[in-house]
């Protein structure tokens, strides 16, 4: 545990290093921030009182493209400047090297997540008598297990190359096709589709968690997925270590 704590720390902090951070976590909030101004300007002139929904949404989807670029340097990196070879050779396991990482990397995440907190919390103070705090909990424990399954497939994805963009792009593409999986076989009633629509992605937050309800069928999913792709990572680290 103690070497996962160290690996977690020193990624972490890598992160306020980081000029590429930085810029991932600024465009995100400015991104957001222009999102939830338009849609309160709107909310005006319409005479509609807005909902948590324009965070929660816009959010999730700009943390889609984000994640990618926050992960694709955690092992590749490391893989393409030869460090990796030091780290496999030193008295850490495998499983700590890829769960240190995969720490590191969502701690920066919640700190960014904590961040965004600021939206609802404004537009509670605009909206009379205030927004329902349901969706609110529950879409932002939403989107904590969503970062932590993703970025712990970016983990694991980024062990595979030694190149950060080849990374990305790949990460990026795995993310996209979890996400939009059972849209294909939805639109033509293909057999199987609700084995398919158990592995999208959207599927158990959009339908439950963003309206604010709680099903442990969703938690216990993504929970799942994060640690299939944690082991999955450590597997790819450890074939790496013998060849």
């Amino acid at each position: 545990m103690r070497n996962i704590w160290t690996i977690a720390q020193r990624e972490f902090k890598l992160y306020f290093s980081s000029p590429a951070a930085y810029m991932i976590a600024f465009m995100i909030l400015l991104i957001l921030g222009i999102i939830f101004y338009s849609n309160v300007v709107n909310a005006l002139v319409f005479q509609y009182a807005p909902g948590v929904e324009i965070v929660i949404g816009p959010l999730v989807t700009l943390l889609l493209f984000g994640i990618p670029a926050i992960t694709m340097r955690l092992i590749a990196e490391e893989q393409r400047m030869g460090t990796i070879e030091l780290l496999l050779t030193s008295p850490i396991r495998d499983y700590e090297l890829v769960v240190g990482k995969w720490l590191g990397a969502f701690m920066f995440i919640l700190v960014l997540i904590a961040i965004t907190v600021v939206f609802p919390f404004t537009l509670d103070y605009l909206v009379s008598p205030g927004i329902d705090q349901g969706p609110l909990l529950t879409g932002y424990l939403g989107i904590v297990l969503i970062c932590a399954a993703l970025t712990a497939i970016g983990v694991a994805v980024s062990s595979l190359f030694s190149n950060q963009i080849a990374a990305f792009f790949a990460t990026l593409g795995v993310i996209l096709l979890l996400w939009f999986v059972s849209m294909p076989s939805e639109a033509a009633g293909t057999t199987g589709a609700e084995l398919i629509r158990y592995l999208d992605f959207s599927q158990h937050f959009y339908g439950t968690l963003a309206r604010g309800i709680l099903d442990l069928r969703n938690i216990v999913y993504y929970l799942s997925v994060t640690a299939l792709a944690l082991f999955a990572g450590t597997i790819l680290v450890e074939v790496r270590r013998w060849r």
